[in-house]
């Protein structure tokens, strides 16, 4: 819980951080609380979309929810930033996942 505390007083300074936003969200999906971390990561993809490494995240915050729907959606979307971006390494994880959930 002490990094979780030592974010949050971070981000007081930095609210809109992708960094400490998406970090905060992974510390909560390490302890298991995926509820936490759904809020954070949503409105990083929508306020930060560029912010790439969420959208894994959060597609694997969805399969473990069972919302395949929502999962394969943000993976597309992820496939199109990271393409945009020219982001070969991520764009190359974000199909894996993608492929393994729709094929």
């Amino acid at each position: 819980m002490d990094r979780i505390e030592q974010i949050r007083k971070f981000l007081n300074d930095t609210p809109n951080d992708a960094f400490l936003n998406y970090a905060l969200a992974t510390e909560y999906v390490a302890m298991g609380s995926d509820e936490l971390a759904l809020p954070i990561f949503v409105n990083l993809m929508n306020t930060q979309p560029n912010y790439y490494a969420t959208y894994y995240h959060l597609g694997k915050l969805y399969e473990r929810t069972e919302d395949e729907d929502k999962a394969i959606q943000t993976y597309k979307k992820g496939l199109e930033i990271t393409k945009q971006l020219g982001e070969k390494h991520a764009h190359g994880e974000l199909r894996g996942v993608y492929e393994e959930l729709t094929f």
